[in-house]
């Protein structure tokens, strides 16, 4: 896999003792990454932005002074530092410096209330803050400690004063390697963060590789958020790759398409919610656009209509792979476009080093066809919670947290989130079923179905139902298209339309706040 993916191929003698005596010292770290880069090919960008392109020598030496004035600041190794940015080079710059450092990175959702932001930096005891300017006024509760701003101005002092004052040659690696700390979604509750270490070996790459055509030296676009396990997941696989990384700070549909064809792209890493945006672009806008070099869209983060998928490989072509998994199992299954073409909304198959099984609820496994708890074991699973809490274990295998099911051929399918599962009438129902169904209508632009309580059947389900712009539907078409396709017991009882649904920075609905 590595060796017809280019990551395995010869390089000068001298680049290459070069590249061992460093890896010496800096081991799996990200940092590791830019640094072979740097030697190897320090011209190459390793950065298209809204501002310009920046190379990997570029990148690597003003991480090394922003990593020597983070230190002078009181920065130490094993200290937590919180990042709060959106897609730039300066986001990377200042992840790599953390990792030089040796400091432990929370990525903080871009989308955190000022409440949150602060019971998140509390519990996570974050003792500096490097933000993005537009983020100023919910940092209140985050005071005394080290700030900095990252991209923009105020009156913490910036990243750029910090990288002016020092010296940009290599730095001592730390004497401790630096963790992530990821944020779960929240959609069901406060966001916990989740610890993950470097990948170990390279099995996790060659996994990745195993599923998607990815090769060394392309230019890979990211709009899924980098805070998130996906996009900072697509961020670690291209230091591997040599990639050049294309960014935008905000996501927009057309300025995607705009970006992967004049940059010639050959892969897209985004969030279902991105693609369902770009889709409803007008069809003159997606024709504009020359996608020919596209060769993967990368999908993750949230569950992926069936009917998406189908229209985006109908617009794009058949490029299409989504990713199922979660921040604490990381990858467990990749659908490709002819799992996707014979089995429209599948989550795939467990790519090279995963394993996915069907347990019941006594740990058994479950014969092909019938729903159950995921559980998956790979080399990449996260190592717990911060709080000291854990997801279920059982030996290597960890809970995803969602229900599913193994056709025939040996294809996932998620059926809903294991607490998903409403109980009516003594039948059990997964709103993941129903929601598909409704969304395929055509007049329907996003759909959301939760259980609420119930004085006669226990529990009913209740739709929440976006039309398309001009589009009309009443509550009794929608309630007897479900009735048509599925059993009396899965039709809604109460069927609401709204203008959105409300949903988190990758895309992901809040059904909490649906049921408030």
């Amino acid at each position: 896999m590595l060796y017809r993916a280019g990551v395995l191929k010869p390089i000068r003698p001298d680049k290459t003792i070069r590249i061992v005596r460093v890896a010496k010292g800096w081991g799996r770290s990200p940092a590791m990454g830019f640094i072979a880069m740097a030697i190897r090919e320090p011209d190459t960008a390793a950065v298209i932005d809204d501002d310009g392109s920046a190379t990997f020598d570029e990148v690597n030496r003003r991480s090394n002074a922003l990593a020597r004035g983070l230190r002078e600041a009181g920065v130490s190794p094993g200290d937590v530092v919180g990042v709060m940015c959106r897609n730039h080079r300066r986001f990377i710059e200042t992840i790599v410096a953390c990792c030089k450092v040796g400091a432990n990175t929370v990525l903080l959702n871009t989308m955190f209330a000022a409440p949150q932001l602060t019971e998140v930096g509390q519990r996570e005891k974050i003792s500096a803050l490097l933000y993005d300017e537009e983020f100023t006024n919910l940092l209140e509760g985050l005071r005394g400690m080290p700030r900095f701003v990252v991209y923009g101005s105020g009156d913490d002092p910036s990243v750029e004063d910090l990288m002016a004052d020092h010296a940009d040659d290599n730095v001592e690696p730390p004497s401790i390697e630096s963790r992530f700390t990821m944020l779960t979604s929240g959609t069901t509750g406060t966001p916990k963060g989740a610890k993950r270490g470097s990948p170990k070996g390279m099995l996790p790459i060659a996994s990745m590789l195993s599923a998607i055509p990815l090769r060394t030296g392309e230019r890979t676009m990211i709009a899924a958020p980098l805070f998130h396990s996906w996009g900072l997941g697509q961020f670690q696989l291209g230091l591997i790759l040599g990639s050049t990384y294309v960014l935008t700070r905000r996501f927009d549909p057309e300025a995607t398409l705009r970006a992967v064809a004049e940059h010639r792209c050959t892969s897209l890493a985004v969030v279902p919610i991105m693609m369902q945006r770009i889709l409803a672009l007008p069809d003159d806008v997606k024709r504009k656009y020359d996608l020919g070099s596209l060769r993967v869209t990368a999908s993750s983060g949230s569950a992926l209509p069936a009917h998406v998928s189908t229209e985006w490989m109908d617009t794009f072509g058949d490029n299409l792979y989504n990713f199922y998994g979660s921040t604490e199992v990381a990858m467990a299954s990749v659908a490709a476009p002819e799992d996707m073409r014979a089995a429209p909304g599948t989550a795939g198959k467990p790519p090279l080093g995963a394993t996915v099984k069907i347990l019941d609820n006594q740990g058994e496994p479950l014969p092909t066809g019938q729903t159950g708890r995921i559980f998956v074991a790979n080399a990449i699973s996260f190592e717990g919670y911060t709080s000291g809490d854990d997801k279920e274990r059982l030996g290597s295998m960890v809970s995803s947290g969602d229900v599913g099911h193994f056709d025939e051929a040996g294809r996932l399918f998620v059926d809903g989130r294991d607490d998903d599962m409403i109980v009516s009438g003594g039948e059990n129902v997964f709103p993941r079923e129903v929601e598909d169904l409704i969304a395929g209508r055509d007049q329907i632009e996003e759909v959301a179905v939760l259980g609420v309580s119930d004085p006669e059947w226990g529990q009913r389900l209740k739709a929440f139902v976006v039309l398309k712009p001009g589009a009309s539907l009443s509550e009794d078409d929608v309630k007897a298209h479900v009735k048509h396709n599925l059993a009396g017991h899965k039709v809604p009882r109460d069927v609401v339309f709204i203008d959105a649904l409300p949903r988190n920075a990758t895309g992901k609905v809040m059904k909490r706040e649906l049921a408030d």
